[in-house]
């Protein structure tokens, strides 16, 4: 009779153990779950970002970087109207080398504009880009475009000082 009880015993102890086993490891599973979900979510946020400058990183001339700057700049009051498109086309055919070039850059900076949605992150990130590729007058001479672009097509747009201000420090400007 002791040999009996003392093998249900370890029966016993032995359940106890496997069902604590059982329940560590099934713990263990979900907090390795959640641990693959937030990696697979910060992975997720990262593609997005770059998904989101990759039009802006794609930018290798200064024409066409200029035309983005200034599309988005404009863009962030509204739908680029005919009027509008006309005057952009006439300040980056000022630049360009000939009317095939005016036209890709403004399909391109129409397009660029369109899929990224904060214009902050195309002042950030075409600025210094131009910064290095224009002599100060030639970044004086985009500032004055911008505002002529704002100033043509129909109804006069008002950019946030905000927006000039930063425009003005990333292309390398004293503001006071």
């Amino acid at each position: 009779m002791p040999f009996l009880i003392a093998i249900l015993g370890l029966l016993g102890a032995a359940a106890i153990w496997w069902y604590r086993l059982k329940y560590m490891s099934d713990a263990a599973r979900e907090v390795a779950d959640v641990v693959g979900r937030v990696q697979g979510n910060i992975r997720r946020k990262k593609l997005r970002n770059q998904a989101a400058l990759s039009p802006l990183t794609a930018i290798d001339d200064p024409v066409v970087a200029a035309a983005t700057l200034i599309t988005a700049i404009v863009a962030e009051h509204g739908p680029i109207l005919p009027q509008r498109e006309a005057v952009i086309r006439e300040v980056i055919a000022q630049i360009a080398e000939g009317p095939k070039k005016t036209d890709e850059a403004v399909v391109y900076a129409k397009w660029a504009a369109a899929q990224v949605d904060d214009t902050t992150i195309v002042i950030d990130k075409l600025a210094p880009f131009l910064r290095e590729r224009l002599d100060p007058h030639e970044r004086d001479d985009l500032l004055r475009m911008l505002n002529r672009v704002a100033q043509g097509g129909g109804q006069s747009l008002k950019i946030a000082d905000q927006r000039m201000l930063r425009l003005r420090q990333k292309l390398g400007f004293e503001v006071n």
